[in-house]
Order: C-alpha cells, then sequence, then structure tokens
C-alpha cells in the first residue's frame, strides 16, 4: 500500500485551486453571440423544446452523462460518522474516478440530514437534474431503506455503491477463485464475517450466483446471527443458521469460503488451518485485514487470498465496478440498475480476468508475469479494457431484462464511442486491427528470443490478429516462454542455426540476387546466420507473409537486409518511414521520419506520393503541408526554397492531391491561422493532417517531442516503399507498439496478396 503522509495529502487537496474538481464548458464562450446562445435569450429554446418532451432533455442537456454522487457522511470508510462537510473530500474523490474511468461527469453532493424518509424525499427532487444516482458511505440499516425506497420512486439508475459494488467485485474474484479450487459454488460451505451493509449485499449477490443460503453462516459484533436473537433488523435476519454452530472457531471447521467485512486481525491463523482442502479468504476489511496477508499465506500453501489493499494481489477495488456499471446504465437510460444488470458486471469481470493482460498492466504493477490463476483473480484497476468490457455487458443486460430506454444496435460503434469518452482514441487502429482479423496472415518475427515480442506474439495469436512464427535461438527462447508463463503452445519456432538445408538454399538465392553487386557465396552464408537476412529470405520465398524486427538493433542496420533481399516495389525510387500520431481530435501522419537524411525536391515528392497512398490505405484523405521554418516564402534558404520547389512538383505529379507549403508546423495545423493570413491556401479550410518534413532530422525529433512531452501516441514506424511487406520497429518498442505494427503489416499483406492473385 502506498504511503502517504498528512501533510501531503492535505497539500495535494489545497495546493492551487482548493479541491480536486471544477467545472469546464464544453462550448466556446468567446464571444459576444456565444453567450447569447449559451444564456439568454438563446437558451429559451432547448427550454421550450424540453417543456415539450421531457425526454428532450437528454438531448439538450448534460443529464445523460451527469451522476449525483449522494452522501450524509454517516459511515465514511475508516472514518465512521464524520459528518456531511468533512465527507466532501471523498465524495470529490468518487467524481474523479467516474470521470477518469468512464468519463462521466459528476456533481457531489452532501447532505445534512440523517433522517432515512427526508433523505429519501431530498434526493428524489434531484431526479430531474442527474441520468444516475450513486449513494456513498451511508450507515446501515438506513442505507438498505433509502435505496429501497429509491429505487421504487425514481426511474433513474441508482445504487449504493458501498453495497452492491463491494458484492460485484468480491463475486467475480469468488467465481475465479472457486474454480481454480475446483469447488462447486452450490456445495460450498461459507463464513461471511461482518454483518453491514457491504456484507449483507455481498452474501445475497453469492446466493443470486449459486451459494445455498442455508450453506452461509454470518456473524456481526454481537456474535453469530442465530434466530433466537432479538435484535435482529430484517436484512440481518435473512441469514440466520440454524446449524449447531456458537462461535467463529466452530464456523470455520471445514469451510470453503470465508468474506470478511469486518474489522482487522480478527481471524487468528489457527482457525485457518481448520479450513476445508483449498480454502478461500477474502479478508476484505481496510487499512487492516481480518488476517494479514503474509500471515494468512503462510499458514496455508492451498490457500486463495484477496483483500482489499493495493500491496496484495487480487484487490478488491470497488473502482472496477462502479465507472462501468453507471456508464452501460447511463448508455441506455436504464431505469434502474437491477440484478440482471449487476450479475452481468460480475461474469463480465470474471471472464476479463482470465484474457490475457496488456502490458500498460504489466508496466503499470511493475510484473511482466500477471496472468490468470491464485494471483489473479480479477483484472487490476488499471486495466483499460474494463470499460469495453464491463459496460457493454451491463447494457445488454438492461436491454434483456427490459429496462432499457434507449437500446445500443451497434456495438462496434458504441465500443469506439466508449474508448473515446476516457481518451483511447483508436478509431484507425480499430479498423486496422479488425480488418486484420479477418484474414489473418503469417508473420515473422526476426527477435523472438525477447520477451516484449513473445508477448506480443502470444496477443496477436491469441486476439487472432496474426498466425506468429518465432525465429531465434530455441532454447532461449523456450526458455522465456516457460519463465513468463507465456501460453504459445502451437507455434511455430525456426532457429537458423538449425536450419543447415534452408540456410544454404536462402544463401544461394542471395547470391544469384546479389553477386554483381560485390557479394560472395562465402558473404551470403554467413549473412543466412543473421536472423534479419533469414527471416527477410523467408518473407521473400513466400514461407511468410509479412515481417517484424528491429526491436534490439538500429534501424540502419535492420533495414538493409530487407532492401537487399527483398528491395523496393517497381517504380519506387525512394523508401520511406511515416507516424501515426493518435490525437483526440484525429489521427496525424508524419513523414519521413526514419530513413531519408536529407532528401532533394525530387526525393521529397517521391516521399510526398509514398505518403499519401500510406494515408489513404489507413481509410484517411491526406491533407499534406511541406514544413519549413518558413510560411510561402517569408524567409529565405535552403530549406525554404527546396520545400516549394517540392510542392511545385507534387502537384503536377499528383494534381488530385490536397498539398500546399512550404510553411511552418503551427500554421499548417491551425485553421484559423491559415484562415486569417494565409486565406488563399488550400488547406485553410480543413488544416493539415499529413506532415513532410523537410529533414529527416526535424521528423524524428518532431514524433519523439509529440510522443514523450505531448502525450501523444505514436504508431510506426510505417516503412514504405517496400516490394513485399516489411515492418521495422522502433528500438525499444513497448509491447503495444508491437502490436499495432503487426496489425499494420497483417493488413498490408492482405492488400498485397489481393494485388497479387
Amino acid at each position: 500500500m502506498i504511503k502517504v503522509n498528512k501533510e501531503d495529502a492535505l497539500n495535494y487537496h489545497m495546493q492551487g485551486q482548493p479541491g480536486k474538481i471544477e467545472v469546464v464548458p464544453t462550448k466556446m464562450l468567446s464571444t459576444q453571440h456565444d453567450l447569447a446562445l449559451a444564456y439568454s435569450p438563446g437558451v429559451a429554446e432547448p427550454c421550450k423544446e424540453i417543456a415539450a418532451d421531457k425526454d428532450n432533455v437528454y438531448k439538450y442537456t448534460a443529464k445523460g452523462n451527469l451522476v449525483g454522487v449522494i452522501s450524509n457522511g454517516t459511515a465514511v470508510l475508516g472514518l465512521g460518522n464524520i459528518g456531511p462537510d468533512a465527507s466532501k473530500p471523498v465524495m470529490e474523490g468518487k467524481g474523479v474516478l467516474f470521470k477518469k474511468f468512464a468519463g462521466i461527469d459528476v456533481f457531489d453532493i452532501e447532505i445534512d440530514c440523517t433522517d432515512p424518509a427526508e433523505f429519501v424525499r431530498i434526493v428524489k427532487s434531484l431526479e430531474p437534474t442527474f441520468g444516475g444516482i450513486n449513494l456513498e458511505d451511508i450507515k446501515a440499516p438506513e442505507s438498505f431503506k433509502i435505496e429501497n425506497a429509491l429505487k421504487e420512486q425514481m426511474n433513474i439508475p441508482l445504487m449504493h455503491d458501498d453495497q452492491h459494488g463491494t458484492a460485484i467485485i468480491s463475486s467475480a474474484a469468488l467465481l475465479n477463485a472457486l474454480e481454480l479450487a475446483d469447488k462447486n459454488i452450490g456445495d460450498i460451505k461459507m463464513v461471511v464475517n461482518g454483518a453491514g451493509a457491504a456484507a449483507i449485499a455481498c452474501a445475497k449477490l453469492y446466493v443470486a450466483l449459486g451459494v445455498k443460503m442455508d450453506n452461509i453462516v454470518m456473524f456481526d459484533k454481537d456474535g453469530i446471527i442465530r434466530p433466537e436473537r432479538d435484535d435482529l433488523d430484517i436484512y440481518r435476519a435473512q441469514f440466520v443458521t440454524l446449524r449447531k454452530i456458537t462461535t467463529l472457531e466452530e464456523a470455520m471447521r471445514d469451510a470453503d469460503v470465508f468474506v470478511g467485512l469486518s474489522a482487522g486481525n480478527v481471524l487468528p491463523p489457527e482457525y485457518v488451518k481448520l479450513m476445508a482442502p483449498n480454502p478461500i479468504i477474502f479478508a476484505l476489511a481496510n487499512p487492516d485485514p481480518e488476517i494479514a496477508y503474509d500471515v494468512a499465506m503462510a499458514t496455508r500453501e492451498d490457500l486463495i487470498m484477496a483483500t482489499g489493499r493495493s500491496d496484495h494481489p487480487n484487490q478488491v477495488n470497488n473502482v472496477l465496478g462502479f465507472p462501468y456499471i453507471f456508464r452501460g446504465a447511463l448508455d441506455v437510460r436504464a431505469t434502474e440498475i437491477n440484478e440482471a444488470m449487476k450479475l452481468a458486471a460480475v461474469h463480465s469481470l470474471a471472464a476479463l480476468a482470465k484474457e490475457t493482460v496488456p502490458e500498460i498492466v504489466h508496466k503499470a504493477y511493475g510484473d511482466n508475469t500477471i496472468s490468470f490463476g491464485r494471483f489473479y483473480l480479477i483484472p487490476t484497476p488499471l486495466d483499460p479494457r474494463l470499460i469495453t468490457t464491463v459496460s457493454p455487458a451491463v447494457a445488454k443486460a438492461a436491454m434483456e431484462s427490459g429496462v432499457a430506454r434507449t437500446p445500443i444496435t451497434d456495438w462496434v460503434k458504441y465500443e469506439q464511442e466508449l474508448k473515446e469518452r476516457i481518451g483511447i482514441d483508436q478509431k484507425l487502429m480499430t479498423r486496422i486491427t479488425n480488418q486484420a482479423k479477418e484474414n489473418p496472415k503469417t508473420v515473422v518475427f526476426a527477435e523472438a528470443d525477447h520477451y516484449k515480442i513473445l508477448k506480443a506474439a502470444q496477443t496477436v495469436k491469441e486476439q487472432r490478429i496474426a498466425n506468429p512464427i518465432l525465429l531465434g535461438n530455441r532454447k532461449r527462447i523456450q526458455a522465456i516462454i516457460e519463465e513468463t508463463k507465456l501460453e504459445l503452445q502451437g507455434v511455430t519456432i525456426i532457429d537458423p542455426f538449425e536450419e543447415d538445408a534452408k540456410r544454404e538454399e536462402y544463401a544461394q538465392l542471395l547470391y544469384l540476387k546479389r553477386q554483381r553487386k560485390g557479394l560472395t557465396l562465402f558473404d551470403a552464408r554467413r549473412q543466412m546466420r543473421d536472423r534479419n537476412y533469414f527471416g527477410s529470405m523467408m518473407l521473400e520465398c513466400g514461407e511468410a507473409d509479412a515481417l517484424i524486427s528491429g526491436l534490439t538493433r538500429d534501424y540502419s542496420k535492420t533495414i538493409v537486409p530487407a532492401l537487399q533481399v527483398i528491395g523496393v516495389e517497381e517504380g519506387i525510387n525512394k523508401v520511406a518511414g511515416m507516424y501515426i500520431i493518435l490525437s483526440k481530435k484525429e489521427p496525424y501522419f508524419f513523414a519521413d521520419t526514419t530513413v531519408n537524411v536529407n532528401p532533394t525536391a525530387d526525393e521529397l515528392v517521391d516521399i510526398i506520393g509514398l505518403t499519401a497512398r500510406t494515408v489513404r490505405f489507413f481509410d484517411t484523405e491526406p491533407r499534406m503541408a511541406v514544413l519549413s521554418y518558413s510560411n510561402f516564402g517569408s524567409v529565405q534558404g535552403d530549406i525554404p526554397k527546396k520545400g516549394a520547389e517540392a510542392v511545385r512538383k507534387a502537384k503536377a505529379k499528383y494534381p488530385n492531391l490536397l498539398i500546399d507549403g512550404e510553411m511552418q508546423a503551427n500554421t499548417a495545423l491551425n485553421r484559423n491561422l491559415l484562415r486569417e493570413h494565409y486565406p488563399f491556401s488550400e488547406l485553410a479550410e480543413k488544416g493539415a493532417n499529413t506532415l513532410i518534413f523537410p529533414t529527416l532530422t526535424s521528423g524524428n525529433i518532431a514524433y519523439k517531442v509529440l510522443q514523450e512531452i505531448g502525450g501523444a501516441e505514436a504508431i510506426g514506424p510505417v516503412l514504405m516503399g517496400m516490394r513485399k511487406p516489411v515492418h521495422i520497429l522502433q528500438l525499444g518498442s513497448s509491447i503495444r507498439e508491437i502490436i499495432n505494427m503487426v496489425a499494420i503489416a497483417v493488413v498490408d499483406a492482405q492488400n498485397y496478396n489481393n494485388q497479387h492473385i
């Protein structure tokens, strides 16, 4: 668990603007006309439309994406009844999580009211404001009464997250833990220590999943829940036990599952020893669990354990649920969050934990070995797939259970919208990846004795993007696979040093290609020991459809074998490299960023042609600007002169191409600047989306600065002009970047095959 000292926490909340949230306008407010539209008199028009039809409030206001986080501060986690004012930092924090993880806007509302009926009246009166209500930190049993009453009276999704969030996340963990323990949910004996809002909600959801009520033994602070007790409310009374048990020790004997939602250090290790084989312990009290993780794990080798802490495996964290549950509910305008929607969230979380963990999660947690098992029962909070997994599942359940008012029909489009809401704008790569999956091709990985390559190979295999061939030292590759628990069974591994006959065959072919270019047969045989030459020859001979390399070697050393073995396509004088820069607005294309150091004007024309064709390959119409430090001759020099000449020649050679320059980068990208100062430019209407750099230095620096400082995602480099699909990675590429390049290579191979049928 991350240590936070008091001073840091207070400074964090106080520094700059106090608090953690602010209201940010979503419309322009820079002119008097803007203000007239935003308020009086323009605001009257949407008001009249909504008065005529209340459903129009979702069309003209933010209601459909607005959740109220509402509390009276009577049960703040770890702090107790501290009141509404003191609970506000928590509620602001909840709002930040909604926005961060699901793109949902939040108003936090702290109500100075402890009377359940009055609290219900106040919240019900807020229904016109919000698309959904998240109740938070309200003590039991009042929380049950409040939630039940509001669900009956309101027609928007509502959930008390302290109850149902914990129930949903722990239920997903329970399903996977039982699978690993090889136990049937209908047969298990369960002990629940705690009988507050979360404990009762958890137990009820476990029963919905198949746990038998008679097999649950529940304890509260006064002991076991038995029928002879006269202090039980109707909520605890549901879980009375008739078994002859009076103590926690007796209940733990032969129990399969212990769920703790009570207090720290109340479960002695000797009680753990009494449990059945392959026991499951969810010690969810915070900050100290019912039994310390290290103590429990040392007690039983067969134990499967989860806690609420981030410094141990299997953290049951509500952030895995509430943002995505509300996202799905809001997007179909559900009238409630019902049991079907909660169960859908449970099953989607459980299933996601069994899928290959993305690299971003490995990086965040510094562990390349995370995979489904005893120490990974549920996804981690930083898994970017949660929104596209849980939210659609919840939305579908709402539709199927009849509580959705605006059903979703295009699920592919919806998934993309979800990504855009949290800044994961991958429209371009989504299209490419989906196209790759339609007809996966065989891709040779020339550096397969590296973990990143193997992880990427596993992912593209599992996602059916490509059929990988692993090239490299067989023993080294197999050792990495075993060490990191990768699943690459059945994938072909080729060790060039084991392929004497094939190396000789390839050497002879290379010798025929280059014997008049200074290459001897001895040289050809020696070069075939190099995996880049060997892999290139596999591609040349039709034994693979595409080649990926460059992770561990300089670009120049990787491209030379491909150029010598495969060569450039007919009619192309120069190959070039292009990067795709993904932004929230649209993708941008940068060339040349990797190959040509200081191209001439004629070479720039070739690069322009290659780049335009490649941008269209990505289903985007290029709007090209040739860059320099000058705007249309405003400054003299060799680079502006070269750029202007290249534009003139490119327009003559490609008359249908939208291109202009030479110009500065900000001019090319700023439409207002173009319209005001250079209205004659062909780019003045929309600005540029494709930038042609005058030198390799400028292009290379530009994309790297954007990548590191600007926070943009750079995909590439895309090698343009090769005769067959060869793609060379940036030195040290991430696994995600490798996967993106594989998808591009596969689609490149699909197009190549279609052209050569």
